[in-house]
């Protein structure tokens, strides 16, 4: 797990701009914290910072090979699964390699087949390779999404990296944020290719994109396919099961210490269950790691979303599986830290908003990085299983948007309320929902005859699996990645999205609830309280004094007359709002000011040139 970026330039000679490029790579240093190089020719200079997880003698970056053609370069951040089996098939077609590094295979794979090798990789990833045979630049990113990858077009080439930081620290982008930049970042639609900055895409998941003198090309080599389901429930379990055992079993490889997040709840506790059993096999017991908040437990009040606490879950499986757990109990004092925040909104690059739920992931990362450097995650699975509330809420399922924007509750917020009047107008964030909306039902590809229930649930589901799920991957890498820890996610192994997306939803509520398929698959590894618990969320704390501590950080904001951040708040609503008691603050009241604080730094650290015209 690494970072990567570089610069292609066509026009230009950048061997005198390594400086440039130096500057570029360091930015992603907390991603590659154990090792960093460049490598520079006349129209193409590529930068790595590594993180390393397998062979890390002899994985450093930036990799070469020499042909008689031109050398072909490789930066890579990521992981490949099915590394061992395409290093046997390349070697019986004439490779010989140096190392037993993932990098290698990726390197030799590209010489063997040129860019159609994505279609052969199993794994999460972003890569880049500059081949002097052809003057091109060849990126390629996983199909899912999980590693980032950032493009930002230039007169005679591009730019690129794994973070927009890394982007941003070359002269030649321009930190510009406009209202098309900032539709996405208020709607939350994850729409494809979004970037807060102006002129800087997301390269998509799937996609294979070519640069060179005549220009981009992009050419999409995966896209979540509609098939028919010929199994039955019974054995579309045991698939289930097998798949997961697979991968478990792949993404439990690692020459480095390895853990597992745990929570309580089905998806995380499926993932130690499996990958523990994997371990014992070779004689290593399992760490896994989970977050709490001071008192939490002691004082729990349920919800509409939160049923019970997570700690009596936690611990059940942790002696049910045999796992070495630690919690990291967190308090109101932490996740309040002003230096907390920055480092959060460092991680991610823009103002999201999200407190918390953030700050507590980035702290829970950290203390596991003390122990660890690979850490497996249940992400993905309530977006592939059918697990969110909404997915079983009439209201939000059959409303005409995005299901996770209709729903409706006491913790829902209007993501609009804390705007200037002036900038809600033109934003019109529903109109820009509606469109993107429209655009995403029409990707949806139909059964011949698929009618009702089942039509509409596989709509549902594929905006999952191609919207709202990036949204959550990237935050995971970011938060992740911050502090040099690389996050596996399971549940995203292609092989296993294929073949759920396409199992019938009254399949995936089989048993009447959310997660049939996932909840059968595993019964037997895990406690039976933990297969039958109701889905939660990731907790967020209870403490009024965090709600209090955020009004009084905003309050300091409010006696700023010249705060760039009143170019997009309404001054009278963050007035308004911090003069609340502590209590009241739910919904649009604690996550806008949560909003405003990011807004506050956001401006601070990176000095946006805003076009609200």
């Amino acid at each position: 797990m690494c970072g990567i970026t570089g610069w292609v330039a066509f026009d230009d000679d950048l061997t005198v701009r390594g400086h440039d490029i130096e500057a570029m790579t360091a930015t992603l240093a907390d991603r590659g914290p154990d090792d960093g190089g460049t490598w520079v020719r006349r129209h193409v200079a590529l930068g790595h910072r590594r993180l390393a997880v397998i062979d890390p003698p002899g994985g450093a970056q930036p990799m070469t090979a020499g042909t008689p053609g031109g050398s072909v370069a490789l930066v890579y951040s990521g992981e490949t699964y099915n590394f061992t089996e395409l290093r046997g098939e390349l070697r019986g077609r004439g490779h010989v390699f140096r190392t037993s590094s993932d990098t290698e295979v990726v390197l030799h794979a590209y010489l063997e087949w040129g860019e159609h090798m994505a279609e052969r990789l199993n794994g999460m990833y972003a890569l880049a390779l500059w081949d002097e045979r052809a003057h091109k630049l060849v990126l390629v990113r996983d199909r899912m999404g999980v590693k980032p990858l950032y493009l930002y077009p230039t007169p005679d080439g591009v730019l690129f990296g794994s973070e927009p930081k890394a982007v941003l620290a070359n002269p030649r982008a321009r930190r510009v944020v406009d209202l098309d930049c900032l539709h996405e970042l208020i709607g939350f639609t994850k729409a494809p290719g979004w970037s807060l900055w102006k002129g800087m895409t997301e390269v998509e998941p799937g996609t294979v994109v070519t640069v060179t003198r005549d220009g981009i090309r992009r050419r999409t080599y995966w896209s979540l396919p509609t098939r028919e389901h010929t199994d039955d429930t019974g054995t579309t379990v045991e698939r289930v099961r097998e798949l997961l055992t697979d991968t478990m079993g792949r993404q439990s490889v690692s020459d480095v210490p390895l853990s597992a997040l745990l929570s309580g709840g089905l998806d995380s506790s499926a993932v130690t269950a499996l990958s523990a059993r994997h371990l014992a096999a070779s004689g290593e017991r399992l760490r896994t790691f989970s977050v709490d908040f001071a008192g939490l437990e002691e004082n729990f009040r349920p919800d509409e979303l939160r049923e019970t606490p997570d700690s009596p879950f936690i611990r059940e499986v942790a002696r049910a599986v045999g796992t070495d757990h630690r919690a990291v109990v967190l308090d109101s004092g932490e996740l309040t830290d002003p230096g907390l925040r920055r480092s959060v909104l460092r991680a991610r690059d823009m103002p999201i908003g999200l407190g918390d739920i953030d700050s507590s992931m980035y702290l829970l990362f950290q203390a596991i990085r003390e122990h660890s450097t690979v850490t497996l995650s249940g992400e993905f699975a309530d977006e592939l299983f059918g697990g969110y509330i909404w997915f079983h809420h009439p209201a939000a399922r059959d409303a005409d948007t995005f299901p996770w924007l209709a729903f409706q509750n006491a913790h829902t917020t209007d993501r609009t309320a804390l705007l200037h009047p002036d900038v809600r107008r033109r934003l019109d964030i529903p109109a820009y929902i509606a469109d993107q909306y429209a655009s995403a039902v029409a990707s949806v590809q139909h059964l011949d005859g698929e009618t009702g229930l089942e039509r509409r649930m596989r709509t549902v589901c594929h905006l999952h699996l191609t919207r709202l799920v990036r949204a959550l991957l990237d935050r995971k890498d970011r938060l992740s990645m911050a502090v040099g820890l690389e996050v596996r996610v399971p549940f995203a192994d292609h092989r296993l999205v294929e073949y759920v997306y396409n199992a019938p939803w009254s399949m995936k509520t089989a048993d009447g609830r959310e997660k049939s398929l996932l909840r059968a698959a595993v019964r037997d590894a895990l406690p039976e309280s933990v297969v039958d618990r109701v889905k939660s969320p990731y907790p967020s704390t209870q403490d009024p004094g965090y709600a209090k501590a955020l009004q009084e950080q905003a309050r300091e904001v409010l006696a700023e007359r010249d705060s760039p951040v009143f170019e997009l708040v309404d001054r009278a609503w963050l007035r308004e709002t911090v003069a609340r008691e502590p209590e009241q603050l739910a919904g649009d009241g604690r996550l806008g000011i949560e909003r405003v604080l990011d807004l506050h730094h956001w401006f601070d650290m990176y000095d946006p040139e805003l076009r609200l015209s």
